[in-house]
């Protein structure tokens, strides 16, 4: 007769700061003692472990991690150990203040969280920066890019399945015949990006391809070049196919001479407890290679050995 395999009790939340102030302690750091607590507990856990370390030892956990870690081993352990909505408000707001036309970050989180999500991490935003998340937004960026990130960070999309066909078919008409006369920051266009469900919106684009032939990403790319055009792509991608998005991210820092760590960290950080299996599936299917073999190759000691704890992990 089989036994029964009991799997192991996760510790409690002040064991686990026990184990984390202990990781600390004496000459030098303990990161793999700090990657076995923290790249294996969910968001929940770690806010709980968060809250035990400030009750026993009188400060945030965020500060020591912050003291005892460098390099990209501290950037991706402090993001992970972040609340999701305080993780987002700081990434917001590294690429709202530091805003240039080829950044996506914001579009990331305007379109690849739910309602409530984005809702949350603007409170958040109130919360840690005393200033709205769009009042950075519109004081940073300008033009056409203006036109199209304030109204995406500001948005609450209807999250219901629902789709009405015939919307659908008229909006992917007004898409087109503002795409063919280059309207792309025609205000209609934004409009319909920015406000319409998701679900609605891929009604739009599909039908958008059966009746003029061609995806509407396909005419959006008109000139390869022009940052808009891009960041209007992204809009599109992000909200038809997120995982496929995330993994290009994911492959583009991989691939280029010197890896993008900025990048890797972000999208390990925030998709994790998301997607992060989805875009593993995409990625070796693409690449013909695990990411996991990809990260071994292109990064070193601790932080390797985080972002495989949690390309592995459980919460995926």
């Amino acid at each position: 007769m089989a036994t029964l395999r009991v799997p192991p009790a996760v510790p409690s939340p002040q064991e686990d700061c026990e184990q984390l102030h202990k990781a600390f302690e004496g000459w030098g750091t303990n990161e793999k003692l700090i990657i076995s607590v923290l790249a294996h507990r969910n968001a929940a856990q770690r806010k709980a472990i968060r809250d035990a370390y400030q009750a026993t030892y009188g400060k945030d956990l965020l500060e020591s991690l912050l003291h005892e870690t460098h390099g990209d081993f501290e950037k991706i352990v402090l993001l992970w150990t972040l609340e999701p909505s305080e993780r987002d408000a700081l990434l917001a707001n590294e690429a709202a203040t530091k805003w240039h036309p080829a950044n996506r970050v914001l579009i990331e989180i305007a379109c690849a969280r739910s309602s409530q999500d984005l809702f949350t991490v603007r409170c958040a935003y109130h919360k840690q920066y005393k200033r709205s998340l769009e009042e950075d937004v519109a004081a940073h960026t300008k033009a056409d890019f203006r036109k199209l990130l304030l109204p995406l960070v500001s948005a609450y999309r209807y999250e219901g399945e629902e789709v009405n066909m015939h919307l659908a078919k008229s909006e992917a008409k007004l898409m087109h015949d503002k795409i063919s006369d280059k309207a792309y920051s025609d205000e209609e266009v934004i409009r319909v990006l920015t406000t319409r469900s998701k679900p609605q919106l891929i009604a739009t684009f599909n039908q958008y391809n059966n009746e003029f032939g061609n995806p509407i990403n396909k005419d959006l790319k008109s000139d390869p070049k022009d940052d808009y055009l891009a960041a209007l792509r992204a809009v599109v991608r992000l909200i038809c196919c997120p995982e496929k998005y995330f993994e290009k991210v994911i492959r583009l820092s991989l691939n280029k001479l010197g890896t993008d760590e900025t990048a890797l960290t972000r999208i390990v950080a925030t998709r994790a407890e998301v997607d992060l299996k989805l875009i593993k599936e995409v990625y070796q299917s693409r690449n013909s290679v695990p990411l996991e073999n990809a990260v071994k190759h292109d990064t070193h000691r601790h932080y390797e050995d985080m972002l495989l704890a949690l390309l592995g992990s459980d919460q995926n």
